[in-house]
């Protein structure tokens, strides 16, 4: 056997991640928000991107300006003559007047703990002990209980633990009802106190029974205080018109949550048109400027490869931003006419649909789909959907033809609206009933679409 080296030439097929490719696949994964700060980053770091000048923009720029200059005629040392002192200059009166920006009038919500601090000025107490109060204050959760220990606030300020209790009992009177509670119990007590309630079953339901009202277990309720059903239903009724969460009335910053949508769908003359959401985005073009630069630069200079190579990438980013806006443009009319009867009839009409299905439509690989649609909303006429919405699996007819989810639980939603509320439908009659619809549907099934919308089993749906 003779071993030795040889030269052989072979054609062989490899997928390469450029950085590139890279880029454009995480820019297809951008929401609006994403893009547009990715955006400004680029052009903080790449001098050659500049912003194109929209339709509006030139209208201003001719009607301000008729007479057209041109930038190589412009004498570059007369404009920053002025500038050339770059020593503090003090800003004129008249300037500092006329330098308002809208965010002076903006106005703030009132926070929990300013509200009670607010109280605490007029309160009764001592002025030793206001600096107690404050730290009870400052120490309750978003739902305005206290989670603190009292041994832990009285050994921290050197009191008994009577001093706390009796300045806890104070902040316990401010406003909202039911503040700086311990516990549920302690918290409904608070409200029932403050409202003025006499009757001593309300008071005595709340102290024992509080995990039977929980359960709807009103029967053991109304056996232990030998009161009727009705009469628990009605005192159930009142405790839950009480608030268990009275820190939650009061809005923080970081609860609320914006949605730009992505694509917006509008029926226009019987026809759905889908629109790429991207005018909040700035549009990007080439800086002239570099260009002429780079034409005037010798090819084997520093600046010539600088500037060459910023050029690329500046085109290869405008390049990936309108292939993403075209690929979320296909996902999303493929969906939209996948989902037509949807838009048409609702929630009720929606069809089971894969990433599968519409990535064979639209003849991209499945990942470019979970990709064009990952956190991403569309505007309909129907309302503001995730994307990811319209994809849902389902189950069979009597005909083959699959069901959505969204759709059953439709269904089932509007079968317990319109239940008889002394005698709620079981998850078996539910079963029931869809399967004389034609719908092929388990006990087990609806039970697992009825916890998905947070609502209650027929025995805690049961009223007396």
């Amino acid at each position: 056997m003779k071993i030795g080296f040889h030269l052989n030439i072979e054609q062989i097929q490899k997928l390469v991640m450029t950085p590139e490719l890279k880029q454009a696949i995480q820019i297809l994964q951008y929401n609006t928000q994403e893009l547009n700060q990715f955006i400004d980053e680029q052009l903080l770091t790449n001098p050659v991107l500049d912003i194109s000048p929209t339709a509006e923009s030139d209208t201003v720029q001719k009607t301000e300006k008729p007479e057209k200059i041109e930038k190589d005629e412009i004498d570059w040392k007369e404009y920053f003559r002025e500038y050339d002192d770059i020593s503090y200059r003090q800003t004129s009166s008249r300037e500092q007047k006329e330098d308002i920006s809208f965010e002076q009038f903006v106005s703030t919500d009132t926070s929990l703990t300013d509200h009670l601090l607010f109280q605490l000025q007029f309160s009764i107490l001592k002025s030793q002990y206001k600096n107690v109060a404050k730290f009870i204050i400052e120490s309750l959760d978003r739902n305005g209980y206290l989670t603190m220990d009292i041994g832990e606030i009285a050994a921290y300020f050197q009191v008994s633990n009577q001093i706390i209790e009796n300045i806890l009992s104070i902040v316990q009177t401010f406003d909202p009802p039911g503040i700086a509670a311990r516990n549920l119990k302690e918290c409904l007590l608070i409200q029932l106190k403050q409202k003025g309630v006499e009757n001593p079953k309300i008071f005595e339901i709340v102290t024992t029974h509080l995990d039977d009202l929980a359960e709807n277990r009103l029967a053991n309720i109304s056996k232990d205080l030998n009161i009727s059903p009705k009469e628990v239903q009605e005192i159930a009724d009142f405790i839950k018109t009480l608030e268990p969460k009275p820190g939650r009335l009061f809005s923080s910053d970081d609860d609320i949550k914006y949605i730009t949508p992505d694509v917006s769908v509008e029926k226009i003359d019987g026809e759905y048109i889908v629109i790429v959401n991207d005018s909040t985005a700035p549009r990007l073009s080439i800086s002239s400027y570099y260009k002429r630069l780079l034409m005037h630069e010798e090819k084997d200079s520093n600046t010539s490869k600088f500037l060459t190579d910023k050029l690329n990438s500046a085109m290869w980013l405008i390049k990936s931003i309108e292939q993403r806006r075209q690929t979320i443009y296909k996902v999303v009319k493929a969906i939209v006419e996948y989902q037509l009867e949807f838009f048409e009839n609702g929630k009720r009409s929606l069809k089971p649909l894969t990433l599968k299905q519409i990535a064979e439509e639209v003849g991209v690989h499945e990942s470019t789909v979970s990709r064009a649609v990952n956190g991403k909303y569309m505007q309909t006429p129907r309302g503001t959907f995730e994307i990811k919405f319209f994809f849902t699996s389902g189950v069979s007819n009597q005909e083959g033809e699959g069901v959505a989810s969204q759709s059953i639980k439709s269904m089932i939603r509007e079968m317990i609206e319109e239940e008889n509320h002394q005698k709620p439908l079981s998850d078996q009659i539910i079963a029931e009933m869809l399967q004389e619809k034609g719908i092929n549907i388990s006990r087990r099934t609806v039970a697992k679409y009825r916890d998905e919308m947070n609502i209650l089993s027929s025995s805690k749906r049961k009223r007396y």
